[in-house]
């Protein structure tokens, strides 16, 4: 496929899990990023990172051993697995704040399956560089609208006459040519264009959070930033 980034693979668990179905998962993946390795090195991989994911369930002593085989294994990048899989977001951000300081910081550090936009100010704040999930687009299909002040739910009756955009100020496709009027007028008809026109929003939402996200760490402002992102929140 000619990727940038290659993922081993792994064995994720659903939550909850015990530490034997843990143990024994952490087992089956790293014995799979060994072999994921000299697969790797030994086939013509075109300038493609392979990245090992940690895997432990939500036990701390299981992450430590995954993380110390995977890095003396050794790959260009790390990803942090078996998270945002059903268990309470405050034991998702506590795995995540006690594997991420652990992982080497010279190389990327992914986080599967994060998330929201909190989570993502959150643990860039911890030490992420790297995210997925299916939030964006998800949500876009279900009516959920990304904005700076918060969610909104486009099938709302309150956006029923509303002229205004998704966002003010938003510089996407759909806030440029669209009002929330028509969005939910398309949605509640159930009307395809409704999931692509919200999706583009989502999508974009997303791409301009990150890029204030490196602009704030580039200007050693990230604290600043959290505060600000949580203040709109608020008062929205």
């Amino acid at each position: 496929l000619n990727a940038d980034i290659i993922m081993c693979l792994d064995q994720c668990l659903a939550y909850p899990a015990d530490k034997h179905e843990a143990e024994a998962a952490l087992e089956r993946t790293t014995s799979w990023a060994q072999r994921s390795k000299i697969a790797w090195q030994t086939q013509t991989n075109n300038g493609s990172r392979l990245f090992g994911i940690i895997q432990g369930g939500m036990f701390k002593d299981l992450r430590r051993r995954s993380l110390e085989a995977l890095v003396e294994i050794g790959f260009p990048g790390y990803a942090v697995g078996g998270l945002s899989v059903g268990e309470p977001k405050n034991l998702m951000r506590e795995m995540s704040a006690w594997t991420i300081p652990r992982l080497p910081d010279h190389l990327p550090r992914y986080i599967m399956g994060v998330g929201t936009p909190e989570d993502i100010v959150e643990l860039v704040g911890m030490g992420a560089d790297m995210f997925d999930c299916v939030i964006p687009t998800r949500n876009a299909r279900n009516g959920q609208l990304f904005t700076h002040a918060g969610t909104i739910n486009i099938c709302n009756s309150r956006f029923k006459y509303d002229t205004n955009p998704v966002e003010i100020g938003c510089a996407c496709y759909t806030c440029a040519h669209y009002s929330r009027a028509y969005l939910r007028h398309l949605y509640q008809a159930r009307e395809l264009l409704a999931y692509r026109l919200n999706t583009l929003h989502n999508l974009h939402y997303y791409l301009d959070l990150v890029k204030q996200i490196r602009a704030a760490i580039q200007g050693d402002r990230y604290d600043a930033f959290k505060k600000d992102f949580y203040d709109k929140r608020e008062s929205g």
